[in-house]
């Protein structure tokens, strides 16, 4: 049987006593701490209270391919909340009152804010993107609300303001799935992250490496003093493919016009590179990224209509019907039909945009004065087919493949079209379609890619606005380049005829207005018929200059009437803006004698 000697007996007794003596001391050191010096405990443990506030790293700025600085950052001011453990409901909703009341922003965020704050124990901001005016007046707040604190920060700013809204895109504070997403990231709940265009597509990019400013603070939240600071990183570059000239001349001229709605858009031809991207009305990308003290209340179009408005081609589907017309082999240049102002199609009389008539009219002549009854001639002669299958060709049904939302395809209308939806096709769907009226539907960037084609031999690029992400140190991360999309092939017999017809078009027809001098423009208007008001103005045109360099062009202008006099000019200063001219061989043509 086992059992314990003298000496384990002593040994276990000596353990005894070391424990029971530790045990003592350890609660003579609670009692010095919770109540002997209870008040010297609390007030060092208030004095080493240490808290870490992200201070957030400034975006990379987006820039035009000419170095023009598109999106930056600015210094401003926000609201810091440092939560305390024990606070009253009441006292949360008085600082809310306050803070709303001063900053121009809505109570209920204010209020969720501090809540959602007070509840983490962590210190965030409540609002921010104040001015300095506005910082001064909650200064005077603090001295009532010691948790609040009016940091200086980095904040987006649009110096241009809604210059190329639809591509540049927003910042805003996230939402609740916003925050799902970014904070698997890193994100701290109060950062503002892109929210449509490039700053929402580059965010990972764009976004600064954020540094932290490292405070003390009492048991009541109050700052007591900023101890240190870890230095934040810019985030990089995104540098576009857009031409700020060019952009610039495009804008300049939408905006002179009375119309409400229009776009522009401007293609490299032989990389498929957006060198401007125009879309009035845009919107003041300032509005949704920051608190200031006018921001009121605002109706934001961002309908994109470069790639999302569908409109009948009109007059520039001449074009179109032209190329049908040579590739089918039954319509020479020199093919001619006599204009007397109207077409009689048997059972309903079709008239020509020109009451008079065009008379005698060959296949040059028709295009460059863009005559409606010599084209339902030719409809007539080479039948809808043809006119189909070219316009097919020309992907005027697809998307071009853009990196942006919602973009449309096109909708071309003809005899395929109508069988599939097991209708009758009939004469008159065949004239409408000659002169692009009836169902066929088309987007501004749809025709600029058909312009693309027709200037560089056929091939269609995909269009892309992003040229590349650059690091500060000037390290290139990403680079874009051109991509093919198809090919079309014509005869050469075809290009020939289309240039000198839409060349014509500019020195002698309805573009007289877009002939600039040193520079080779081809191009064609367009009035599109609207059943819910005025008719709609397009022109469409390529240019180039000693042979190099050319360009693909699309304006459409929303009830501007006529094609010569509203959306001509727009297409003529962005012409002139990229290659870098002031001179026009037609200074003294009077616009408003031009009528398709």
């Amino acid at each position: 049987m086992l059992g314990y000697d003298n000496k384990d007996s002593e040994k276990l007794d000596k353990v005894y006593k070391v424990f029971y003596i530790v045990l003592f001391f350890f609660i003579i050191k609670i009692i010095n701490i919770q109540i002997v010096n209870h008040s010297y405990y609390l007030e060092l443990s208030e004095k080493n209270r240490i808290r870490t506030v992200a201070k957030l790293g400034p975006r990379g700025n987006i820039i035009s391919s000419d170095g023009e600085v598109l999106a930056k950052n600015k210094i401003s001011y926000s609201v810091m909340y440092f939560p305390r453990e024990k606070i009253d409901g009441e006292y949360i909703k008085n600082l809310s009152k306050q803070i709303s009341k001063i900053s121009s922003t809505e109570y209920n965020a204010v209020l969720k804010s501090i809540e959602k704050i007070q509840k983490g124990l962590k210190p965030a901001k409540i609002v921010d993107g104040l001015s300095v005016k506005t910082a001064m007046y909650l200064y005077e707040v603090k001295n009532v609300f010691p948790e609040i604190e009016i940091m200086e920060e980095n904040i987006r700013y649009y110096p241009m303001n809604n210059m190329l809204s639809h591509i540049i895109g927003y910042t805003a504070k996230m939402d609740e799935n916003d925050w799902k997403y970014y904070s698997a990231k890193g994100y701290s709940f109060d950062a503002l992250v892109g929210k449509t265009g490039v700053e929402k597509k580059y965010e990972e990019y764009l976004k600064g490496k954020n540094g932290g400013l490292f405070m003390e603070v009492d048991n009541r939240g109050r700052l007591v003093r900023i101890m240190g600071f870890e230095k934040w990183e810019k985030g990089n570059d995104v540098k576009l493919t857009i031409d700020y000239s060019v952009q610039k001349a495009a804008e300049d001229a939408l905006n002179k016009l009375p119309y409400k709605r229009g776009a522009a858009v401007c293609l490299d031809s032989n990389t498929g590179k957006v060198l401007a991207y125009a879309v009035k009305p845009g919107y003041d990308l300032n509005y949704f990224s920051s608190y200031r003290e006018d921001k009121k209340s605002e109706n934001i179009d961002e309908f994109n209509i470069p790639i999302s408005g569908l409109y009948p081609p009109a007059s520039t589907f001449k074009i179109i019907t032209t190329i049908a017309a040579v590739e089918s082999g039954k319509i020479k240049e020199d093919t001619k039909f006599y204009c007397p102002g109207f077409y009689d199609a048997g059972n309903r009389v079709f008239k020509c945009w020109e009451k008079k008539g065009h008379k005698e009219q060959n296949l040059i002549d028709a295009l460059a004065n863009s005559c409606d009854v010599y084209y339902y001639n030719v409809g007539y002669v080479i039948g809808p087919y043809e006119i189909e299958n070219v316009a097919r060709k020309f992907r005027l049904n697809e998307k071009t493949g853009i990196d942006l939302p919602y973009e449309k395809s096109g909708k071309i209308f003809g005899p395929k079209s109508r069988m599939d939806s097991k209708g009758y096709w009939f004469v008159g769907d065949t004239l409408n379609m000659a002169i692009g009226q009836g169902e066929t539907l088309v987007t501004p960037i749809g025709m600029a890619m058909v312009m693309m084609a027709l200037s560089n031999g056929g091939i269609f690029y995909k269009p892309y606005y992003v040229d590349s992400i650059i690091k500060s140190d000037g390290k290139v991360l990403l680079k874009n380049e051109k991509e093919f999309m198809g090919r079309i092939e014509l005869k050469e017999e075809t290009y020939d005829i289309v240039k000198k017809a839409m060349r014509k078009v500019v020195t002698d027809g309805t573009g007289r207005i877009c002939d600039i001098k040193g520079v080779d423009v081809y191009g064609k208007t367009g009035t599109a018929q609207n059943p819910h008001g005025k008719d709609h103005a397009w022109f469409v045109a390529f240019a180039e200059k000693e042979g190099k360099n050319p360009i693909a062009v699309s304006v459409l202008v929303e009830h501007g009437e006529h094609g010569s006099s509203a959306a001509a000019p727009v297409a003529r200063d962005i012409i002139k803006a990229y290659y870098k001219t002031n001179s026009d061989k037609n200074e003294s043509v009077n616009e408003k004698m031009i009528i398709e």
